[in-house]
């Protein structure tokens, strides 16, 4: 497809999301998806957003001869990898964000996101998280940029003073409900500064990025056979649980007077949403959590599952007596999900950093004169 290829028109199931609360995000970014009019196809359907991981960016740089001309001109100015790469991912960054600005401004800022992550090296580290968070909102210098902060136990405090400062923020690597419920209230607390501050909270913009398939990956490696009936049933049951909390947060009286100056909800984004286990629908993790104020975030093969067969109804709030009674019966079986989400925590943090040192790597390679 080229830039100049007729734009695609809205595609029903898209719409229909997009009818129930639901918009649909590509967790996924290359500047071959730029510049071949790519993205502005998935646009055109009715994608609203776009993600961005170590992982995704590792493949992108070290598999494409597209950066090798930039990269090979930032080296000429600095040898420093990391600062390459920034370098390298600010320009797409920047160009994604272009792209989605019309999404941006129809909807009044209430979608068209792109987002960066802060180095997950940094992940036990406050005010590293928080400094760096500043550093990439100037330095891409779009409204409609969400920088990407875990929400590990450091992460939470930088959360809020991202907020405060006026920095929209996309909270990442959310497992467990309780830890939801800390991220929401880090999020309230740094609207709650900003309101204090005198200043307007109407575009500040977050969502709480609700990882789902790798809770089931893990959970089913514990289950023993006389519990096979639970398996693939504990991520979704999670899930709903954390919308439950959202629920009730975002109807609290704290949050209704901010919403009155203004503010908007913190939406839970679903991250992680293709099926790992080729056994299960590849639109497991979509059906089951539709609903108001919610995002999935989808890899290519699951946004073709969603266009072709997802089952389009607002499901987020059925069946809530079924999920506790999943999780209940998980205990009863010997999983701990506290236990299972500080792993998949320390798993996705070193799985993120592992990314980010296997991109630096291929980054120095082709550093004339690297090694």
């Amino acid at each position: 497809m080229t830039a100049t290829a007729a734009r695609a028109t809205t595609h029903p199931k898209l719409a229909a999301l997009s009818e129930l609360g639901q918009s649909i995000w590509f967790d996924n970014i290359s500047r071959g998806l730029i510049s071949s009019g790519g993205l502005q196809h998935l646009v055109d359907e009715g994608v609203r957003g776009m993600t961005s991981n170590p992982t995704i960016f590792e493949k992108a740089i070290s598999g494409s001869p597209d950066y090798d001309a930039q990269l090979s001109q930032a080296a000429a100015s600095t040898k420093d990898p990391e600062a390459i790469f920034e370098a390298l991912a600010i320009q797409d960054i920047q160009a994604a964000a272009d792209v989605l600005r019309p999404v941006y401004d129809r909807l009044d800022g209430a979608d068209g996101y792109i987002s960066l992550e802060v180095s997950p090296k940094l992940a036990d580290d406050t005010e590293g998280t928080a400094k760096a968070a500043e550093r990439l909102w100037n330095a891409v210098n779009r409204p409609n940029v969400m920088i990407k902060i875990p929400a590990t136990e450091a992460g939470l405090s930088a959360i809020t003073a991202s907020i405060a400062k006026g920095i929209n923020i996309n909270v990442t690597l959310l497992f467990s409900v309780d830890r939801y419920e800390s991220v929401a209230w880090a999020y309230i607390k740094g609207l709650e500064m900003l309101a204090n501050a005198g200043k307007p909270l109407a575009r500040v913009a977050s969502v709480a990025s609700f990882f789902v398939s790798r809770v089931d990956t893990l959970v089913d490696s514990q289950l023993s056979d006389a519990h096979a009936d639970l398996k693939g049933k504990a991520a979704v049951a999670n899930a709903k649980l954390a919308y439950e909390r959202f629920d009730k947060i975002f109807s609290s009286d704290r949050f209704r007077a901010l919403r009155a100056k203004g503010a908007r909800v913190q939406r839970v984004l679903w991250a992680s949403t293709s099926t790992k286990n080729p056994a299960y629908s590849p639109t497991m993790y979509v059906d089951p959590l539709i609903g108001p104020d919610t995002i999935n975030t989808v890899p290519p093969q699951t946004l073709d599952a969603i266009k072709d067969h997802a089952t389009v109804r607002s499901t987020i709030r059925e069946e809530l007596s079924e999920a506790h009674g999943t999780i209940a019966a998980l205990g009863k079986a010997g999983v701990d999900m506290k236990a299972v989400a500080d792993r998949l925590e320390r798993d996705g943090v070193a799985s993120f950093a592992k990314s980010f040192d296997d991109l630096l790597a291929a980054i120095q390679k082709k550093i004339p004169g690297g090694s």
